[in-house]
């Protein structure tokens, strides 16, 4: 039985810009990330994407979407977007650029702007699962969206986890 969630600033977005979307509430975990979240709906962790808040050389916070069972080359992703270097921010830094919860950060509705990265073959997938701006809330969509609503630029940074 699938329970209504409030919105989110993620939500609100889709919304005004008319993106369907499927909504798949479970019950999140502490540390569980995608992969909990992919067991429990029953998906492919390939197909469910983690928003991971990173930051550059300079502490500029970006957005890189990843599938759900790889890694981040933090090198491999610098290189691409001609940083000297990029790394993870720490959970509150997170939450204050994005607006969101670590754990429950969408790329959609984001707090503050900054740009999105997105691995290249998630854009290849027919339809992706990816955090709804709520932990334990995941949308489904086609994920042609990252690209036309965010403007995500795809790399190839994927590491296997």
């Amino acid at each position: 039985m699938a329970k209504h969630v409030s919105q989110t600033p993620a939500t609100q977005l889709l919304k005004a810009h008319q993106v369907v979307f499927t909504e798949h509430p479970y019950e999140y975990l502490e540390h569980g990330g995608a992969l909990h979240s992919a067991e429990v709906l029953g998906f492919d962790p390939f197909m469910v994407v983690k928003t991971l808040i990173m930051q550059d050389q300079d502490a500029k916070p970006l957005a890189v979407l990843m599938h759900g069972n790889r890694k981040v080359s933090t090198k491999n992703l610098a290189r691409q977007m001609g940083a000297k270097s990029v790394e993870p921010c720490l959970p509150e830094v997170a939450n204050r650029h994005s607006g969101y919860l670590v754990g429950g950060t969408s790329p959609f509705g984001l707090r503050r702007a900054m740009p999105v990265f997105v691995e290249a073959s998630i854009l290849g997938l027919p339809r992706i699962l990816i955090n709804g701006g709520r932990r334990g809330y995941l949308v489904g969509l086609d994920p042609q969206v990252c690209v036309t609503l965010l403007g995500a630029q795809p790399v190839n940074c994927a590491l296997a986890d």
